[in-house]
């Protein structure tokens, strides 16, 4: 178990994705803090199952990713309670589907709080204890939408594209401290978020549901397949072990061919 005796902390981690870290670095020993939203029975019974399953540790923080000072106490909590936070996976995310001038200003404003200053203020948190140590992991996922565009997408491009420049700068400051930065950018994985925007994409577009998933979602990846999670967990596993060390101020795509175009 590569992980044993480290902390991790996965925001956005409730379902989708993020899950699927926490489940995967638990798995191998580390104790986690979860985070998201979702109802309060559901979120403990993922919880629950990662102690039973593993036997590691599993806390949960309900902090909002849109207020700043709930992500430092998140942070402060797992140190608090595991005594470091060894890995940061900044998972957080939400989407929006709609023409730019119709884009409501209050969409664009948490878009941008969730998907790319979130992960600046824990990292902010995180990274004075990993530099005392000596060692850390912090991993963003990113998006193929951190490299190329799609359209009725602005406040999603736009922060996937600064989650990489934040990435890469973090990375250099951190470079001689033994704290690796690195993001994962998956094409089109099936979690809730991506089923959940398919409706507005169906009005953005006037397509039909299959439409919007065949013409759509996978004609960008020419592998014809959606993503899995436990393929992104994978990744995120494999960055955190020795093997590793020498990558950061990467962006590893995960994403069928969709960027190779």
């Amino acid at each position: 178990m590569i992980l044993k005796s480290k902390t991790a902390v996965i925001t956005g981690s409730t379902s989708g994705i993020g899950l699927a870290i926490a489940r995967a670095m638990a798995a191998e020993g580390a104790n986690v803090v979860i985070n998201g939203f979702g109802k309060p029975e559901d979120i403990e019974k993922e919880r629950a199952s990662i102690e039973a399953d593993f036997g590691s540790k599993a806390i949960y923080s309900p902090a909002d990713m849109t207020r700043p000072a709930e992500i430092a106490a998140m942070i402060a909590l797992a140190e608090t309670t595991f005594g470091s936070v060894d890995i940061l996976v900044n998972n957080a995310g939400i989407q929006f589907v709609s023409p730019v001038e119709d884009f409501p200003v209050g969409k664009w404003d948490q878009i941008l709080a969730i998907n790319l200053s979130s992960a600046f203020h824990a990292i902010r948190a995180s990274v004075p204890g990993m530099k005392q140590r000596g060692w850390g992991r912090i991993i963003s996922t990113a998006s193929a939408h951190s490299l190329v565009a799609s359209p009725f997408k602005s406040a999603y491009v736009a922060a996937k594209h600064g989650i990489v420049g934040l990435t890469k700068t973090v990375a250099l400051e951190l470079a001689i401290h033994g704290v690796t930065v690195n993001c994962i950018s998956p094409g089109y994985v099936w979690t809730p978020l991506v089923e959940n925007q398919i409706p507005d994409t169906m009005k953005a577009r006037g397509l039909t549901r299959e439409e919007v998933i065949n013409d759509v979602l996978l004609d960008s990846q020419p592998t014809k397949q959606f993503v899995t999670v436990d393929e992104v967990a994978a990744i995120a596993i494999f960055l955190c072990g020795d093997a590793a060390k020498q990558i950061t101020g990467a962006n590893l795509s995960v994403d069928g061919g969709w960027t190779a175009e």
